[in-house]
């Protein structure tokens, strides 16, 4: 299969169409390769416009979802990113592109065992793995963070994730709901929480999240 083609296909029928239109992203989706980041048997299968269950129970989510979450985040060259929920590492391998540092959060060591030697083939130096068993907690020690990526859904955002959004900074999450999921952005400016709502999106559920309480606004 030619992957190189399967990425300009991904980046010229799913992305561009549906008004991806920034230019680093999108050089980036077409720049990391994606089939690197699943099983095998899957390879064929990953530049397909749908999310991927994968066979250790993770998923990796439809490109476009992705895609509209990190393009609403407006990643910039200095910013520090903190991704949540994405065990395969693509959605980090992605923003190493975009940004000036990675915390990539994944279940368990093995994980970090399995991911930490795929983003240094693709020369993501500055991806930095941490192994943590409860992703709603993020990652206080480091922060507060210019952007937080989630990349599997939640019933609402964990207060302790807000909490971690530095001034300016922006997180993205799907947001189930009743019928339908929303890609929403939250965003601190003096101190408070806005929330704002972009699009309708339904993707797999954070792996490990509990229900939690929505935050008060």
């Amino acid at each position: 299969m030619d992957y190189a083609r399967a990425r300009s296909n991904m980046v010229e029928n799913q992305l561009r169409p549906n008004r991806i239109d920034d230019r680093r992203l999108l050089d980036a989706m077409l720049a990391v390769p994606r089939e690197s980041f699943v099983p095998k048997a899957l390879a064929g299968v990953a530049y397909s416009d749908e999310d991927l269950r994968l066979p250790d129970g993770q998923s990796l989510i439809e490109p476009l979802v992705l895609a509209r979450l990190i393009q609403s985040a407006a990643v910039d060259d200095q910013d520090v990113v903190l991704v949540v929920g994405c065990a395969t590492g693509y959605a980090a391998a992605v923003l190493a592109r975009l940004a000036a540092t990675v915390i990539l959060l994944v279940p368990d060591d093995a994980s970090t065992a399995k991911v930490e030697p795929l983003l240094d083939d693709l020369g993501a130096d500055n991806v930095v793995v941490i192994s943590s068993d409860d992703p709603t907690a993020g990652h206080p020690s480091q922060a507060p963070f210019d952007v937080i990526l989630l990349t599997g859904s939640v019933d609402a955002v964990p207060a302790a994730l807000l909490e971690q959004i530095g001034e300016g900074g922006r997180l993205l999450a799907v947001v189930e709901g009743e019928r339908v999921g929303r890609g929403m952005l939250f965003t601190r400016v003096h101190g408070v929480i806005g929330r704002r709502t972009l699009f309708d999106a339904q993707i797999p559920r954070l792996a490990g999240a509990k229900r939690v309480t929505a935050f008060a606004f």
